[in-house]
């Protein structure tokens, strides 16, 4: 239950919390003054942004290998150990070599995320393409773009060597999933344990407490007569329903986005289908700022588009969906390809027209995959930061943008509450998607 839930964090909100939680009257330093120890320690450059990277990025990789293994095939494993196989070589001989794909997928998500972020690696102050073409881009679009291609041309580099990697990857065994071996761990039990709760309360315990101690902090503060918040009400309630509206509009129109390109792909195996699936896919591998920088280069350039999109929510809710629509792309597919061929032809023979049968029988089918794929979409986008920076109108804040304000003008009072707004909507939205149903399934496994 604990290792999905650093999705939930954006990144530059983790790196905002530790800074502030480490930093002189601090958390964590106020927590040890009271002990009499004196403890400061600056959390900046590379170890700082790895660490914030890390810990918010590992879900990446963490739930689909989690997945897999619950899906292996326990007689592979039984048969190794009847043949005299350790419990160590039964890992690296059977168990490994079958979810080598999904480290493989993970870590290059967390690759791609990693390169991309914004955020994290400049409240860092760690040097990285992302950060020099976002301090570029106004004073040197000819250097923001050189630089714009580098950082697409090494993530395209990277992707390009995961696939190759990932096709000479042993193939599936063939045999039918069934109930994973358990194995006790014995001595190990309590390090293991000691290990997933340290995680979790360095990854989601301390940002939270940091998080709710400016909040409290600063509403404290300002009930006591000192100095007032900056925001009230009604900034945290539009910033809210604007990243509620920009979120909803960019699901929603990427969800009917790519189910035509599903149905392409798989009813009638088009070649354009199938182009379209690649362009689509491709997107998740350009950083954000990229697509925030060419869709205002192109609407400089363009008259049309700059009468018609530009500094307007349509250009920014369409960067969304070019950004995030691959999420819905492949929850998508595998929705189409789930819909029973027999419940087709039966409708067919009953004389149902193509788009009464869509309407009436496919559709209600497919509507939970199309939903799970926007919702995806949604809480994406919610987390998002340079897109929303870079590509929002004016007198449109979002959640993002004004954490991030508030932060960088060391309002963090004000940062904490807008924080602790957007965390309980993601996890809400998390725990609707995914959560839930893995909670579901831990309680069946264990009744």
């Amino acid at each position: 239950m604990l290792a999905p839930l650093p999705l939930v964090f954006p990144t530059f909100i983790g790196a905002a919390a530790f800074i502030r939680t480490l930093n002189p009257g601090g958390l964590l330093n106020r927590s040890l003054d009271a002990f009499g120890i004196d403890f400061t320690f600056q959390l900046r450059g590379f170890f700082g942004a790895w660490l914030v990277l890390t810990l918010f990025t590992y879900p990446y990789v963490y739930l689909p290998v989690a997945a897999r293994l619950r899906h292996l095939p326990g007689s592979l494993e039984e048969t190794a150990r009847v043949l005299g196989n350790s419990p160590l070589d039964v890992f690296t001989r059977v168990c490994l070599p079958q979810i080598a794909g999904s480290i493989a997928a993970g870590t290059l998500l967390v690759f791609l995320y990693a390169v991309s972020d914004f955020g994290a690696v400049q409240l860092m102050a760690y040097d990285t393409l992302t950060r020099a073409v976002h301090s570029s881009h106004l004073s040197s679009p000819a250097v923001a773009l050189a630089l714009s291609l580098l950082l697409l041309a090494t993530a395209g580099v990277v992707v390009a060597v995961e696939r190759a990697l990932s096709a000479r990857l042993p193939a599936d065994s063939g045999a039918p999933a069934g109930v994973c071996v358990v194995y006790p761990l014995g001595r190990w039990q309590l390090p293991c344990q000691g290990v997933v709760w340290t995680t979790g309360l360095v990854a989601i315990g301390a940002p939270v407490a940091s998080l709710a101690d400016w909040a409290v902090g600063g509403l404290l503060r300002s009930a006591r007569g000192g100095r007032p918040l900056t925001i009230g009400f009604a900034d945290v309630a539009g910033a809210a329903w604007n990243t509620t509206l920009g979120a909803a509009l960019a699901a929603l129109l990427s969800a009917v986005a790519v189910l035509p390109i599903a149905l392409l792909v798989v009813r009638h195996r088009s070649r354009l289908g199938r182009l379209a699936h690649v362009v689509v896919i491709s997107t998740f591998a350009v950083p954000g700022i990229l697509i925030a920088l060419a869709l205002r280069f192109w609407t400089l350039r363009s008259d049309i588009a700059d009468d018609l999109l530009a500094g307007t929510l349509a250009l920014l809710v369409l960067a969304y969906v070019v950004r995030f629509a691959s999420l819905a792309m492949g929850v998508t597919l595998l929705a189409v390809r789930a819909v029973p061929q027999s419940v087709r032809d039966s409708a067919r023979l009953l004389g149902a027209s193509a788009p009464r049968r869509f309407a009436t029988i496919e559709l209600p089918l497919l509507a939970p995959g199309i939903a799970a794929g926007a919702g995806l979409v949604l809480l994406s986008v919610m987390k998002e930061l340079p897109i929303s920076l870079l590509v929002a109108p004016l007198g449109f804040p979002t959640l993002t943008t004004r954490i991030y304000g508030a932060f960088t003008d060391a309002f963090v009072a004000e940062a904490g509450i807008l924080s602790l707004v957007l965390l309980l909507a993601s996890f809400a939205l998390s725990w609707l998607l995914f959560l839930r149903a893995g909670a579901q399934r831990t309680h069946a496994g264990r009744n």
